[in-house]
């Protein structure tokens, strides 16, 4: 795993080591979320904002978006009080500052729009700010446009039709893009079932009528489709997976790579991460720095549907694995700094 710049520091303010990782620059300026959690260890944050700046330059490499890949990430030994998080929030804009528009930080799992406002005080290289302050506020509804794109070109390939009336969508993390998406594929007629470890969010599903299922059993739910929208590392090598196609918006669901390939040798079609979970960042970047219109943002979005049948289309004529296939598209990108196109059918590929 390449990286151009890693940087970790200790807060002045808090104490508190936050980081930033830059994996790439080649198509522009790193985008990428910050990340605000407890970790056991500071080894364990450092292996996440690795890991994921990765996951974000073959993201926008694949959108087609003049951005690269970074990530940040606040490494907590504990939930802090309101005041302290301000404090801490202040001390990773500093180090964000430092790099001087090398990267640029939108939220990610535990901060928002609000927290992307008082990073601004010290940094102006941020996005996703609130609405009345100018910026596209919550990117949850865009993302989940994208992944919905994304299930129609998967749809179509596993079961013919993109329809959802009658199926049943399982949909693990009823989180903010979780409870978008279970609205959305509610109104289309599918049977939705969700999961989450949070019970606030359970009970806010159960009002919506809709069927739950305890997080250490959503995998293997009789389904057609699995929407992983949590939490990152889901599927490993000996992971039991019962729907035939996966497509969600969680970061770095496979443990390893070649789990994408035991997957499909086990007839499960899925769709990378990178492309299913791109629609947030797509439209957030095509507002606030492209000046585009909601409506040009959001039909920019909804391109990922032929970005996603393209890629399934070559992996099926080549006979690879749709991640094989992304990144090749990703990797043509970044080499060339063209726009990418639709995947073309080669000659069958054999495995390094």
């Amino acid at each position: 795993m390449s990286v151009q710049e890693l940087v970790v520091r200790r807060g002045r303010r808090s104490g508190v080591t936050t980081m930033v990782a830059v994996h790439s620059r080649v198509l522009g300026p790193a985008v990428g979320g910050c990340r605000f959690k407890v970790y056991p260890d500071v080894r364990d944050a450092i292996d996440d904002v690795l890991r994921l700046s990765a996951a974000m330059t073959r993201k926008c490499a694949v959108a087609g978006l003049d951005f690269g890949g970074g990530k940040s990430v606040v490494a907590l030994e504990e939930v802090p009080t309101p005041e302290r998080r301000r404090d801490i929030l202040l001390d990773h804009a500093d180090l964000i500052a430092s790099l001087d528009g090398a990267y640029l930080a939108g939220p990610d799992v535990g901060t928002g729009p609000a927290d992307m406002l008082v990073l601004r005080e010290r940094t102006p290289h941020v996005f996703c700010l609130p609405e009345e302050h100018g910026g596209t506020g919550s990117s949850s509804g865009p993302t989940a446009v994208g992944v919905l794109a994304a299930l129609r070109a998967g749809a179509r390939t596993v079961f013919g039709d993109a329809s959802m009336r009658g199926r049943t969508v399982v949909i693990s993390g009823y989180g903010s893009v979780g409870a978008h998406l279970a609205a959305d594929l509610v109104t289309q007629g599918a049977e939705v079932i969700v999961s989450d470890v949070d019970e606030h969010r359970l009970r806010a599903a159960a009002e919506q009528g809709l069927r739950r299922v305890a997080p250490d059993q959503v995998l293997g739910v009789e389904a057609d489709v699995l929407i992983p929208a949590a939490v990152g590392g889901v599927l490993g090598p000996a992971t039991e997976v019962s729907a035939p196609l996966v497509v969600g918006p969680a970061n770095n669901q496979l443990t390893e790579d070649a789990v994408a390939d035991e997957l499909a040798a086990r007839g499960v079609l899925w769709i990378p991460d990178f492309v299913a979970s791109a629609g947030g960042v797509v439209y957030t970047l095509g507002r606030e720095k492209e000046n585009l219109t909601h409506d040009e943002a959001l039909a920019r979005v909804e391109t990922l549907e032929d970005t996603t049948r393209g890629i399934l289309d070559a992996a099926s004529a080549n006979g690879t694995t749709p991640l094989a296939e992304a990144n090749v598209l990703a990797e043509a990108r970044l080499t060339s700094g063209a726009e990418p196109r639709t995947p073309s059918p080669r000659e069958p590929r054999t495995a390094a």
